[in-house]
C-alpha cells in the first residue's frame, strides 16, 4: 500500500515539474524594454491606503519620479487614516516638486457589500477619470517602483495590445520568518496560477498582483468597472478574470518593484495569509478538506515515505522529494535564501495548512477577511 501511495506522489510532482507550465521557473526580470508606442498614454496612478503613514511616502515619492514621457498624475484615496498617511503623501509630493501631479482624496465611509480596498480604488478611479486616462496604474501604498518601471510597462502592454499588465513585487525577504514564508508563499501562488498560462491568451488561468496592476481604462469600462468585484477580498485575481474575457494579460515577477513592507515576525504573515485562504477556496468547506489532503500528499508525503519506506519505496518517497527541493531553488534564489531552505518545504507546508484551516475557522466564527480592524468576510449558511 505504501509503494502504491509512492508511486502516486512521484507521479504528482512529474506532473507539476514537467506539465505545470514552468512554474517553479523564474524568468531574471519581468519588466522588459519593448518598442515606445508613437504616442504616450495618459496614466493615472491610483493608491488606496490605510494607515500607510510609514511607507505610502516612499510609493509617492517613486510614482513621481518616473521617467515617464507621457502625462502622468497620482491620486491617492486616504481610507479613514489616523496616523499622517495623507500628510506623509503631500510632503512626498512636495520634496519632490511635483505637488500638483498629486490629488489626495479623502475617502468615504465604507458601504455595505463593497471591501475596504476595493471601494479606495473605485473612489480613486472616478477621481482620476476626470482627467480622461487611458491607463490606470492600481498600486498599494507600500510598493517602490524603480525609475523606468512605468515607461516599460506601457510600452509592453500597448505593443502586446494587453488589457492587464501586472508585476508581482518582490517582497521582503530578510528576517527568519520572512525567509521562512515569503518564497513558499510565491511558489504556492506560481503552482496555483502558473504565470506561462495566465499569459496565454488561449487559456481560462487569470490571475494578477494587486501591488502593481496597469490595467487599459476602456477595458475596465467594458468589464463594469472596478464596482464589478467590489466584494471580492482577493480583488486582483477576480479582476484579472474579469479582464481576460476582453483581451490577453501579462504577469510577471520583478526585483524593479518592490514591496517596502517589512515582517520581523510571524504575525503578520499569518494574518496575510489567514485573511484570504478560505476565500481563494470559495469559502467551500468540501475545498478546504480537499486543499488540506492535497498539501499533505504533495508536500508533507514525500519526505515521510523516503523516512518510512524501505528499498523501492523509498527510493521513491526520495525522488520526489528531490523534485520537490529542485523545484524551489530559483524561487529561493530569485530571494537570495540559501539553498537548503528547500529542505523545509514540507515543514512549511505544514504550516500554510494549519493557517489555512485557521481561516475557514475564523470565517465560521464571523471573523473572516479581518484586515485592519474590518472584517470583510461574513459567514454563509453551511459554512464549516
Amino acid at each position: 500500500m505504501l509503494e502504491f501511495i509512492a508511486w502516486i506522489v512521484l507521479g504528482m510532482w512529474l506532473y507539476l515539474v514537467v506539465g505545470r507550465g514552468g512554474f517553479w521557473l523564474v524568468r531574471a526580470d519581468g519588466v522588459r524594454d519593448e518598442p515606445p508606442p508613437r504616442l504616450w498614454p495618459r496614466v493615472a496612478a491610483v493608491i488606496p491606503a490605510r494607515n500607510e503613514a510609514a511607507t505610502v511616502g516612499t510609493t509617492v515619492r517613486s510614482l513621481l519620479a518616473q521617467d515617464y514621457p507621457g502625462p502622468m498624475e497620482v491620486v491617492l484615496v486616504d481610507d479613514d487614516s489616523d496616523d499622517g498617511t495623507a500628510e506623509a503623501a503631500r510632503e512626498a509630493a512636495a520634496g519632490a516638486g511635483a505637488v500638483a501631479r498629486l490629488t489626495v482624496v479623502e475617502g468615504r465611509p465604507l458601504p455595505p457589500g463593497w471591501t475596504g480596498k476595493v471601494w479606495a480604488q473605485k473612489q480613486g478611479i472616478d477621481r482620476a477619470a476626470t482627467g480622461r486616462p487611458d491607463y490606470l496604474l492600481l498600486t498599494d501604498a507600500d510598493i517602490a517602483y524603480a525609475p523606468e518601471v512605468v515607461r516599460r510597462l506601457v510600452s509592453r502592454t500597448v505593443a502586446g495590445d494587453l488589457v492587464l499588465t501586472s508585476i508581482m513585487a518582490k517582497l521582503n525577504c530578510q528576517s527568519f520568518a520572512e525567509r521562512f514564508v515569503i518564497p513558499a508563499f510565491i511558489l504556492f501562488f506560481r503552482m496555483l496560477y502558473p504565470f506561462s498560462w495566465v499569459n496565454q491568451p488561449a487559456r481560462r488561468t487569470a490571475a494578477a498582483a494587486g501591488g502593481c496592476m496597469l490595467v487599459r481604462a476602456d477595458a475596465l469600462t467594458r468589464a463594469g468597472g472596478i464596482e464589478s468585484i467590489r466584494d471580492a477580498l482577493i480583488d486582483d485575481c477576480a479582476l484579472a478574470r474579469q479582464l481576460k474575457r476582453l483581451g490577453p494579460i501579462s504577469l510577471d515577477l520583478s526585483d524593479r518593484v518592490r514591496s517596502l513592507r517589512a515582517c520581523a515576525g510571524f504575525g503578520p504573515l499569518r494574518r496575510m495569509v489567514t485573511r484570504s485562504a478560505y476565500a481563494q477556496l470559495g469559502y467551500s468547506p468540501a475545498l478546504l478538506v480537499g486543499t488540506v489532503a492535497a498539501m499533505a500528499i504533495v508536500f508533507l508525503a514525500p519526505p515521510l515515505i523516503a523516512i518510512a519506506g524501505s528499498g523501492v519505496t523509498a527510493i521513491l518517497g526520495g525522488v520526489a522529494y528531490a523534485m520537490m527541493v529542485v523545484a524551489f531553488q530559483p524561487i529561493l534564489r530569485f530571494y537570495r535564501v540559501s539553498p537548503p531552505w528547500g529542505l523545509a518545504l514540507p515543514a512549511i507546508a505544514l504550516v500554510y495548512t494549519a493557517w489555512t484551516v485557521e481561516s475557514g475557522i475564523q470565517y465560521a466564527l464571523g471573523r473572516g477577511g479581518l484586515w485592519k480592524g474590518r472584517v470583510q468576510a461574513t459567514p454563509s449558511s453551511g459554512a464549516l
